[in-house]
């Protein structure tokens, strides 16, 4: 499992995780889309926003390896922000490419581009 050196772990200040420490061991968590509702806590927005903010730095448009970050905050931003960049995608896999769909990212997240 790659491990996104200097990528944030976590939003300061809160527990919304950003990466993993280690692989788990009972096999790798799948990576869905999960619907955002509009009636979501503030502070899982600015989770969302601080997370899109932290890939955008420091991937920008270039495919990258999902490694150690986190599938459950992947997951909200998986299909719409983050999509798959390779054909067949494994949702299951560590080594698995993914890219920011800027276009989308900037319209959802306009001041993680700021």
């Amino acid at each position: 499992m790659l491990k996104h050196r200097g990528f944030p772990g976590r939003l300061p200040g809160t527990d919304y995780q950003f990466t993993i420490r280690r692989p788990n061991p009972k096999g790798v968590t799948e990576i869905i889309r999960r619907e955002r509702f509009r009636d979501r806590k503030a502070a899982d927005r600015r989770a969302d926003s601080a997370f899109m903010e932290a890939l955008w730095y420091h991937f920008g448009e270039e495919p990258f390896e999902r490694g150690n970050l986190d599938a459950g905050r992947l997951s909200w931003l998986f299909g719409r922000e983050v999509v798959p960049a390779e054909e067949p995608f494994d949702p299951e896999s560590y080594e698995a490419l993914l890219r920011i769909d800027a276009d989308v990212a900037r319209q959802t997240f306009p001041e993680a581009f700021e």
